[in-house]
């Protein structure tokens, strides 16, 4: 009996939700040769000591688009270092399963994900050269032979579906035929055979494409019929495995009819669905009344159905560049300013500078916000259809050229304008008293400061605010909902807009923060990241038992326990993707990262397999298949 390497005095969380067990566990060719108590060190060539660690299954992140990263970064360091050894791809209906489908001067991938994800088109570019594969099965293919350090599990994306049958104008122009249906159809069939999760759509009101001549035109997914959507789930009905869908919020009914697809009862066999997004809005006490009201009908005895919402472990904090914010598509105002390309900054002045524009956001602004009248009294009972703030007081600063207002609300700003409009001599500061000579000083109100704000800075005026899950103990009980599944990380999306790419830890650090029993809460939310999802979709991970892949994490439990995520956000060059990223750093919680059983991560830095492997050196991850 010889083994690789054996990694001793761990206590282990298999992933089960039982308790966790002081154990050692031996890895040989990539898989856990055995578990148990003082096994032999002479059986072995390695022997890593971890002592006082907590050891779980690789993390899962169910909710990603790191198949772009994957095409100019295969190590995937961002998800890695945090924890997690797997991640799904293809979400939201865009990817790249058939690779990069230029054809007729169109840039599908450019077009679909530049506004939908928030990432710059010089980097998609760059991705799209290297997706040369046609078809979903070479992708798979091409996924194996990628230097990996984490595997991939992908969807068949709608959105690229409908492209490669209909073409990237017609699937956004009108309706497909018959025997066009059938033929995606077809080509589900063929992936569903081949291994993919299932298939991922899309009916956020606010997902454009970002090219000419279709800049108003939402991704191809939705435009699609119910009958189009009814006769591709079918599909993925039939193989047992997921459809992946955001509700339309804007269409009642058509999410409705399309929830009611998961029943068993309405339908003959329970579908399988995981949809976006179980999330406690700041505006809306609805949004998570209802995403619970659905996961407990369609789950229920009645309905027999098979359906997760997706929630997310951390404020659902948004950072803004300027206008550019992913949820600021929502407002038809601000989307005119996201249309232009992002290095045209005159153009965006230009309609910054519009009075009827002023006029008409200023409107937009007050709406709601005093009077007797129904719009009043829906924002004061939180019910309202908004995804933007407009409260100054809710967006705060994170970077701007006046150094006394990061860290402050626009709020604090405005109130610095209106005390230098009544004395001048009041500001001392050169940079924030250019800013405001440049503003004027016949700025009405809050919403025209926000205006000129933009007109002058522009994407220099970098600020966040939360949307949603400002209540830890709500967003606990989301993640340990039994309908629900932790995820909704976007990892790899949104490059400037976003960081929760340490989304598995911060739901772990909520797990023990019952007092009572901190390793029973962390076991438990262990289970919610591993096993559990893994069960979902179909996934061969998520587990510590004998014959299982050797991926594995090495967690302080004294670290995770103090750990802030909030506090871990970081701003960094992204040399390989040659524009900036939100990232994160929680360097000391996670004490080691074995993929495969090469350990690639340890305390707070990358091993030496991972960090001096030439290129096609460190394949340790693979695409992740679904056995029919």
């Amino acid at each position: 009996m010889t083994w690789d390497l054996i990694v001793k005095n761990a206590k282990v969380f298999d992933g089960s939700g039982a308790a966790g067990r002081d154990l050692d566990v031996a890895i040989s060719a990539g898989k856990i040769a055995a578990i148990g108590h003082n096994l032999p060190e002479d059986a072995t060539s390695a022997v890593d000591d971890a002592r006082g660690a907590w050891m779980t299954p690789g993390l899962l992140d169910i909710h990603t688009h790191e198949d772009l990263e994957a095409e100019l970064d295969p190590g995937l360091p961002e998800v890695v270092r945090h924890g997690t050894t797997s991640v799904v791809v293809g979400n939201c209906s865009i990817g790249l399963a058939f690779g990069n489908q230029r054809r007729n001067d169109q840039d599908p991938i450019v077009d679909c994900f530049a506004r939908v994800e928030n990432i710059p088109k010089p980097v998609l570019r760059r991705a799209a050269e290297k997706a040369v594969w046609d078809n979903p099965k070479d992708y798979l293919n091409h996924l194996d032979e990628l230097p990996l350090a984490a595997n991939m599990a992908p969807f068949l994306p709608h959105s690229m579906l409908r492209i490669e049958v209909m073409g990237l104008d017609d699937s956004v122009n009108r309706d497909p035929t018959k025997a066009e249906i059938d033929r995606m159809a077809g080509i589900l069939e063929e992936a569903m055979q081949a291994g993919y999760l299932g298939m991922s759509t899309d009916g956020l009101p606010l997902h454009f494409l970002a090219n000419e001549p279709n800049l108003k035109k939402r991704i191809p997914t939705q435009y699609a019929s119910y009958e189009e959507y009814k006769a591709l789930t079918n599909v993925v009905r039939r193989h047992d495995r997921v459809w992946q869908m955001t509700p339309a919020t804007d269409d009642g009914g058509l999410t409705v009819k399309l929830f009611m697809l998961s029943s068993g009862r309405l339908h003959g066999k329970p579908l399988k669905i995981t949809a976006l997004a179980a999330l406690d809005s700041v505006s809306n006490r609805q949004t998570k009344a209802q995403a619970l009201l659905f996961a407990n009908l369609l789950n229920s005895k009645l309905m027999n159905g098979n359906f997760r919402m997706q929630c997310l472990a951390a404020p659902f904090r948004i950072y803004s560049e300027g206008a550019v914010s992913p949820l600021a598509e929502a407002n038809p105002l601000m989307r005119q300013l996201i249309e232009t390309e992002l290095e045209d900054i005159e153009a965006r002045r230009a309609i910054l500078s519009d009075p009827e524009w002023i006029e008409a956001f200023r409107e937009m602004w007050a709406h709601g916000k005093s009077g007797f009248n129904i719009d009043h009294l829906r924002r004061k009972l939180r019910l309202e259809r908004q995804f933007l703030s407009r409260d100054l007081n809710d967006m705060m600063i994170f970077r701007v050229p006046v150094q006394g207002w990061i860290g402050q609300s626009l709020q604090h700003a405005y109130e610095r304008y209106n005390a230098w409009v009544l004395n001048d001599d009041l500001i001392e500061d050169e940079e924030e008293t250019r800013v405001f000579n440049a503003l004027g000083r016949e700025i009405r109100d809050d919403a025209e400061f926000f205006i000129m704000l933009l007109r002058h800075y522009d994407r220099d005026l970098y600020w966040t605010y939360v949307n949603a899950n400002k209540d830890p103990k709500v967003v606990k009980e989301l993640l340990l909902h039994p309908k629900l599944l932790p995820g909704f990380n976007d990892s790899g999306a949104h490059v400037t807009n976003m960081a929760y790419f340490d989304g598995n830890l911060r739901a772990l650090h909520l797990g023990m923060e019952d007092e009572a029993d901190k390793e029973d809460g962390f076991s438990r939310m262990v289970r919610r990241l591993t096993s559990e999802p893994a069960e979902f979709f179909g996934l061969d991970v998520g587990r510590i038992e004998v014959g299982a892949r050797a991926d594995l994490t090495l967690i302080n439990p004294e670290a995770l326990q103090a750990y802030d995520g909030e506090a871990s956000v970081r701003l960094i060059d992204r040399d390989l993707f040659g524009c900036e990223q939100l990232v994160n750093r929680s360097d000391g919680v996670v004490d080691g990262v074995y993929v495969h059983g090469q350990k690639v991560w340890e305390g707070a830095d990358f091993t030496p397999v991972f960090r001096d492997a030439g290129p096609g050196e460190i394949r340790l991850g693979e695409a992740l298949r679904v056995k029919s």
